[in-house]
């Protein structure tokens, strides 16, 4: 048996303080995107749920116990959207005390 042969990879990365900041930036609003693209998600999950996003759908309408889970679960998901938000605050802050 032989042992594995790793290549010798080095690559030569080079970027300057603006370059870092700039992709920091970057990495922010990537996740603010995704956030909001969830936080959408869920305003629609509850419009569907209430009847709103598609008229007219031939689905019973949801039981008040459907609706209350529904909304316990949106919550859920909103309440760890604001951890991650207050994260990524921290996260500017912290680019901004370098700039």
């Amino acid at each position: 048996m032989s042992q594995a042969n790793i290549p010798d990879i080095s690559p030569n990365i080079t970027i300057d303080r603006n370059d870092v900041i700039n992709l920091l930036l970057a990495s922010i609003a990537l996740e603010e995107i995704g956030l909001a693209h969830i936080i959408n998600a869920e305003g629609e999950k509850i419009q569907y749920v209430l009847g709103t996003l598609i008229p007219n759908l031939p689905d019973p309408p949801a039981s008040i116990d459907q609706i209350i889970a529904i909304n316990d679960n949106v919550q859920s998901t909103l309440e760890t959207i604001l951890k991650k938000e207050l994260l990524l605050q921290t996260k500017l802050k912290n680019i901004l005390d370098i700039i």
